[in-house]
């Protein structure tokens, strides 16, 4: 019996994190979607739009790496990799305001 629910548990635990993993993803790809559809109406995307979305899902508790994208982070965790990402994007975004 024991055994039985630890299996449950384990296998619970599994399900809950696929189901985050997925939410996140659906959220990003409704998010591209809306991009797209936006991008048609108006002929541009502003820039801030796509760092705004990055940084609400790493605020969220996800990753956006490359590595680790989608799986959570642990609590007060920092990653460097999505660090690098989101600084990259605010750096190339003060370069693209500069050039204008």
């Amino acid at each position: 019996m024991t055994n039985t629910v630890e299996n449950l548990e384990i296998e619970m635990l599994d399900i809950l994190k696929e189901n985050t993993e997925l939410k996140v993803e659906n959220q990003l790809l409704r998010e591209k979607i809306n991009k797209l559809d936006h991008k048609e109406n108006n002929g541009s995307v502003k820039p801030q739009a796509g760092l705004k979305s990055l940084r609400n899902i790493y605020d969220s508790g996800y990753h956006i790496c490359n590595m680790y994208y989608g799986s959570h982070r642990d609590q007060g965790e920092d990653c460097m990799f999505c660090l690098d990402i989101l600084d990259n994007f605010v750096n190339h975004g003060n370069l693209s305001n500069r050039k204008k």
